[in-house]
């Protein structure tokens, strides 16, 4: 029945050691003695001398003898129990976050709870949350700002993805905007992996202004490595009417990277705003099914193991008494 617990044998060709035993003794050939004298082991004479029991001794460490063995192949075989596991829900979706840690991710302009905040905390809020929503999809976290480096690598494990999201801290890469580099660290960890389909999602409060390499080229790269890039623009007021005010987000090139790439572009003002791009997100990378469920194992083999050993000490502690 369904949902029942099974067993099965990591090793059961083991099993063909059985007859072993019996087949040595059929086919090999006997011992050669010294004299056409029967040889009689000493702790048989000794078990004669006191009158003791010694048919029922014999047949009782014959028993042992098999059951040590029998045990014995039983263990070497790997009995476990196999327990149905639960199917988690997957998409077959490789995700990386390219969060701008920059210095204007300091600002004061976002609010939790009914309090004002910083746009980061904002972010590592309503980001944790998105990144635990994943469970089944392999999800990872790049971190940018005069640098780019990867704070979580791409993993199934997506509790300490967010938690990563969480601990991470301005001042870790620098305090500029490096876009192109951020991005290209994305697409370099993504185009390594197996999955069919790949997603960068790229936040950003500001207008790249570090790195290497321009958000376009890097763009361009995506397109053709086939991975999409969803941006987000954060921050009150856009590079364009910023009439000389500083920490303002090139929504702009946010967009047309996304354009590049066939991804889509998302423009972020409020705490609100950016709970509904989470979402989006979530339902536009969706239609995760069932996966199948991944059984669960339990090894068996030390319950054989354990009376082949009581076994033989049994054997052993009859041959010294004899």
């Amino acid at each position: 029945m369904a949902g029942l617990a099974s067993l099965d044998f990591a090793a059961p060709l083991a099993g063909l050691l059985l007859p072993l035993p019996l087949l040595a003794a059929r086919f090999l050939p006997p011992r050669p003695g010294g004299s056409g004298a029967l040889a009689v082991p000493s702790s048989l004479v000794a078990g004669l001398d006191r009158g003791g029991p010694l048919t029922v001794g014999v047949r009782g460490r014959a028993a042992l003898t098999w059951l040590l063995w029998v045990s014995l192949v039983a263990a070497l075989a790997g009995p476990r129990l196999v327990l149905p596991g639960a199917a988690l829900p997957a998409s077959g979706r490789d995700i990386v976050l390219a969060l701008d840690l920059s210095g204007s991710m300091e600002r004061i302009d976002f609010s939790l709870d009914g309090r004002t905040t910083s746009r980061l905390a904002a972010v590592k809020r309503v980001g944790a949350e998105f990144i635990r929503r994943r469970a089944g999809d392999r999800v990872g976290l790049v971190i940018f700002a005069d640098q780019a480096d990867v704070a979580a690598a791409p993993s199934f494990d997506t509790r300490a993805v967010a938690r990563a999201l969480e601990e991470a801290q301005i001042g870790l890469v620098g305090r500029s905007t490096g876009i192109g580099d951020g991005l290209g660290l994305a697409l370099k960890r993504l185009n390594a992996l197996p999955g069919p389909s790949k997603v960068v999602v790229l936040l950003s409060d500001g207008a790249n202004n570090a790195g290497q390499t321009t958000p376009r080229d890097v763009a361009l790269l995506a397109r053709d490595l086939g991975i999409r890039v969803h941006t987000i623009a954060l921050g009150p007021r856009d590079l364009a009417d910023a009439n000389g005010e500083q920490d303002v987000v090139d929504s702009e090139t946010l967009r047309d990277v996304a354009a590049t790439s066939g991804g889509r572009f998302f423009r972020v003002r409020t705490t609100e705003d950016l709970q509904g791009v989470a979402d989006s997100i979530d339902a536009l990378e969706g239609g995760r099914d069932r996966a199948p469920p991944v059984p669960l194992r339990r090894d068996l083999w030390p319950w054989p193991g354990g009376v082949a050993l009581l076994s033989a000490l049994v054997l052993l502690l009859t041959r010294r008494a004899a």
